[in-house]
């Protein structure tokens, strides 16, 4: 039991600390030490050491002889991870075409009409909910595919990007211009048409990147 608690805590601890580097919360070159970690989390230093070794297998850690410096995820690492999605994403929604259920659309209809709610508040106030929603859409995009292996590649890429989207669909116009595209996506999607589908992700990629690019960070 004390292990399976101490893996748990690990677990999330790890998942608090990568949330907390690719949202910026800390800085590309900050260095951390397991001492802070453990007091700013409130929890020993066994977890953090643990949840430090898998930051640093996912390279957005890196240990040095003057401590556990915050690789983070660069404006290069940015481009080139949508250089990649616009390689393979595409294809991702090509399968989902085919193979995405009813249920499957019906909670992409609803995660449009919150993403729609929240952008319709007050600008500025919704930022990460509308990122969660957009989130929460290209899972189900990459989990439609029934692919394992598209799934997998796709929801990391999409995560390690995230403190850029936080701060593309923070500018309003953004939000709801990558609303009307997740619609043009999920109309192909409910028509089963593959070649829409893929032609409304790519072009839903190259307006986000396009965004980002253009943003000071």
């Amino acid at each position: 039991m004390r292990e399976h608690r101490t893996i748990s805590i690990a677990d999330q601890i790890f998942e608090q600390l990568e949330r907390d580097i690719l949202t910026g919360k800390y800085s590309r070159g900050e260095v951390l030490s397991e001492l802070r970690l453990s007091s700013e989390l409130g929890v020993s230093r066994t977890p953090i050491r643990e949840a430090v070794r898998r930051l640093e297998q996912e390279n957005i850690l890196k240990e040095t002889g003057r401590g556990m410096v915050v690789v983070g995820i660069s404006r290069e690492d940015m481009m080139d991870m949508y250089e990649i999605r616009l390689h393979i994403e595409g294809l991702a929604a090509r399968r989902a075409a085919a193979n995405i259920s009813d249920n499957q659309l019906k909670q992409m209809e609803e995660t449009l009409d919150l993403q729609g709610f929240y952008i319709d508040r007050p600008e500025g106030d919704s930022a990460e909910q509308i990122r969660d929603m957009d989130s929460r859409f290209h899972e189900l995009l990459y989990e439609s595919s029934g692919s394992r292996a598209f799934h997998e590649t796709l929801s990391a890429l999409h995560k390690k990007i995230m403190k850029y989207r936080s701060a593309s669909v923070s500018k309003h116009s953004r939000a709801i211009r990558s609303l009307e595209e997740h619609r043009a996506i999920y109309l192909a999607l409910k028509a089963h048409d593959g070649d829409e589908a893929e032609k409304a992700t790519l072009q839903h990629l190259i307006n986000a990147r396009d965004s980002m690019t253009e943003m000071e960070m």
